[in-house]
């Protein structure tokens, strides 16, 4: 998909390892049984070198496993963060490099293939001397269409058309699964149209966020400036003044996550009357959307207050915005001036990076983004072997084994909401790797010379391809991230949990390392997304994927007591300037975290088949699973990209997803020995226990 659209943000044993012995309850077996068990087991799988034995892990677990990296790591120049998954991105990003030259290489490649396709594209991103004489030429044509604009009339079939190339207007539209009537495709309609991260960028009154607001509008009269704007200034702070007004009817994150308040199904004429004077029939069909049996509408109020907005905004001002978010989208593809500006703003200023990624890398980025599974094939081929997957296969039957007793187990939870829970475990569909049935590019036609031409049809491409859904059957073969991701997701109207090849790897998954790592690292990972399924918005979806109440009044109480609680623990957390976690916006990622630790911690304990761990290098199976857990959040951030994390992602960062999680778990506190007046501790009456 579109660059412009989507950037990708989603340690020596020896004497250290004695020291650590003194912070770490251990075990009287013999040193001959220990070395015995680690040739069972293989490798430890602990990167010992990162850890600080100058911190207990009874006061703070993360510094303790991770310390000395984050004392000695270096921050990349054109990182915003950096850690475990930025680690292993370039990993999958180095091996997409040698497919794409290797590709390139080739001779005689015959046109429309999937390789000529990969070469040209990757070829028109690193052709800057034909960037650079170029010039503003790509979109002349496109600018001139919203100079030539006369009327409101026209705002539908022109949003749509941006729309389609990835070019951000007021409003957004996608295909996806009715979330009531998940055997269906239909369209939603989203609130859009900001310019910068969040809706409260342009509220929050605290210094920086005052320095970012003024930042702003200066790079938007540069932008407009280098185009050839004559009165930027001024146009710079009607464009401004205009996504401020569309920013106050914009609902916060918060409410965004709440999926019965974003479920407003309306049929076209009413969405007309919700909205008059923009017409959505004209909108739909230049969209390709016309046969969507309805529109779920997430933010109605915003559309209601939209048709206002669009109204009362003169028609000189409309045009100075969409010149604005034509050049903003374009930027990064056009030559050096405007690429260099918007760095400035979208990199530097907003994130704090220090220098733009290298080319190759945002070329690499961008095949990966047009052509995903066109290079994910060949990815798999090299790099995920059918050992790893079979692995993993065992791994996930082992997690739902043990999600399934902890359900049983369960002393808050009714019989019948617990049978109902149990109907929706035994529904999840799992997939590893890879998918199975690849995408089809054949429709995309990419030329060597024409960058801008191709992101557009890469573009439009992958909208058509969403919108070809409507009226037909549910796609259940379909991914929605590459195999060379480093992530994974669980999607409830699918009922699915995902995980991309890329993140199968040390320190995740390591095959040949010691279990107890491996169900706290890959094996937590596959737990938190399980457990998706069943968080606060998770659960409001049965084993169908159909968004109902499934749930008894009392046992939805119960539940809603602890996650409040869970909410209230995060909310004290301030990793930066006194700005806290939001403890509501990150509520699903931390009942993931904590019920996935949960979860993976009874598996590994079921895979013992009622024996001890062996003790190796001196500690015990509970203190290397806690070890597996902690050490795959390493992470380092800079200032404004952690500002800007903290007021749009719904995760916490690294170091809270590591402490705010273990010290819930009696079991971490049982491994390591913690007592009250310990960093870690947390009274018993505070300990949150959700799945």
């Amino acid at each position: 998909m579109s660059l412009k659209l989507f950037p990708r943000f989603f340690w020596a044993p020896g004497a250290l390892s004695a020291l650590l012995l003194t912070s770490c309850a251990t075990s009287s077996q013999a040193p001959d049984a220990n070395a015995a068990a680690q040739k069972a087991t293989g490798k430890l799988g602990i990167e010992l070198k990162n850890f600080d034995p100058s911190v207990r892990p009874q006061d703070d677990f993360y510094k303790h496993v991770n310390g000395t990296w984050a004392k000695t790591a270096t921050m990349p120049a054109d990182r915003a963060r950096y850690g475990t998954f930025i680690e292993l991105a370039e990993k999958s990003e180095n091996a997409l490099k040698a497919i794409i030259e290797e590709t390139a290489a080739q001779k005689d490649l015959q046109q429309g293939t999937d390789a000529q396709k990969v070469r040209d594209l990757y070829a028109s991103f690193m052709d800057t001397q034909r960037i650079e004489q170029l010039g503003l030429e790509p979109i002349r044509a496109d600018l001139q269409r919203v100079a030539a604009l006369k009327s409101p009339n026209e705002y539908p079939a022109l949003f749509a058309e941006f729309y389609r190339w990835g070019v951000p207007t007021p409003l957004a539209a996608f295909v996806g699964q009715d979330a009531k009537q998940a055997t269906r495709y239909i369209l939603y309609a989203n609130q859009a149209g900001l310019g910068l991260p969040d809706r409260d960028y342009y509220f929050k009154q605290e210094p920086r966020f005052a320095e970012v607001r003024a930042a702003y509008q200066k790079y938007v009269e540069q932008l407009l400036a280098l185009a050839g704007e004559k009165d930027a200034a001024s146009a710079a702070k009607n464009i401004v003044d205009l996504e401020t007004k569309l920013a106050e009817k914009s609902w916060d994150r918060v409410r965004n996550r709440d999926r019965e308040a974003t479920y407003n199904l309306k049929t076209v004429d009413e969405l007309e009357k919700l909205t008059p004077g923009f017409a959505w029939k004209s909108y739909l069909k230049a969209l390709g959307a016309e046969n969507t049996p309805g529109v779920i509408v997430r933010q109605p109020d915003y559309f209601q207050a939209l048709s206002e907005v669009l109204t009362k905004t003169p028609l000189p001002v409309m045009k100075q915005y969409l010149t604005y978010k034509l050049l903003d989208a374009y930027a990064p593809l056009l030559n050096k001036s405007f690429e260099d500006l918007n760095f400035q703003f979208r990199g530097k200023t907003l994130q704090g990076q220090e220098e733009n990624r290298p080319r190759w890398k945002r070329g690499v980025e961008m095949v990966e983004f047009s052509l995903g599974e066109v290079v994910g094939k060949l990815y798999v081929e090299r790099h995920f072997s059918p050992e790893s997957k079979k692995r993993m296969v065992e791994l996930v039957s082992n997690l739902r084994a043990a999600f399934k007793e902890g359900i049983e187990q369960l002393d808050w939870m009714s019989p019948a909401t617990k049978a109902q829970a149990q109907d929706k475990l035994s529904k999840f569909n799992v997939k590893i790797g890879y998918p199975d049935k690849w995408r089809d590019y054949s429709k995309l036609e990419i030329s060597s010379g024409d960058l801008v031409g191709n992101d557009k049809r890469a573009t439009a491409f992958e909208i058509q391809r969403n919108m070809d859904k409507l009226g037909k059957p549910i796609d259940r073969t379909e991914w929605g991230m590459t195999p060379q991701t480093v992530n994974a997701y669980y999607n409830p109207s699918l009922n699915e949990i995902v995980f991309p090849a890329a993140i199968l790897q040390p320190p995740f998954f390591d095959p040949e390392a010691d279990d107890a790592v491996n169900y706290g690292g890959i094996g937590g990972v596959i737990g938190h997304e399980i457990s998706h399924g069943f968080d606060d918005q998770g659960s409001r979806s049965d084993g169908d994927g159909n968004l109902r109440d499934w749930w008894t009044a009392e046992d939805k109480k119960a539940f809603e007591q602890r996650t409040s609680m869970l909410v209230e623990q995060y909310n004290s957390f301030k990793p930066i300037d006194q700005m806290s976690v939001n403890g509501k916006l990150t509520l699903g990622e931390n009942i993931g975290d904590l019920s996935g630790l949960t979860v993976s911690y009874r598996a590994y304990k079921l895979s013992l088949k009622g024996q001890e761990a062996p003790v190796i290098q001196g500690f015990t199976g509970d203190q290397r699973f806690f070890f597996g857990w902690g050490q795959v959040w390493r992470s380092l951030f800079r200032d404004d990209y952690l500002r800007q994390m903290l007021v749009t992602d719904p995760h916490s960062p690294g170091p809270i997803r590591v402490n705010g999680v273990v010290r819930n778990m009696p079991e971490y506190i049982q491994a390591f020995g913690v007592k009250e007046g310990d960093g870690a501790w947390l009274p018993p009456e505070q300990r949150v226990k959700i799945w």
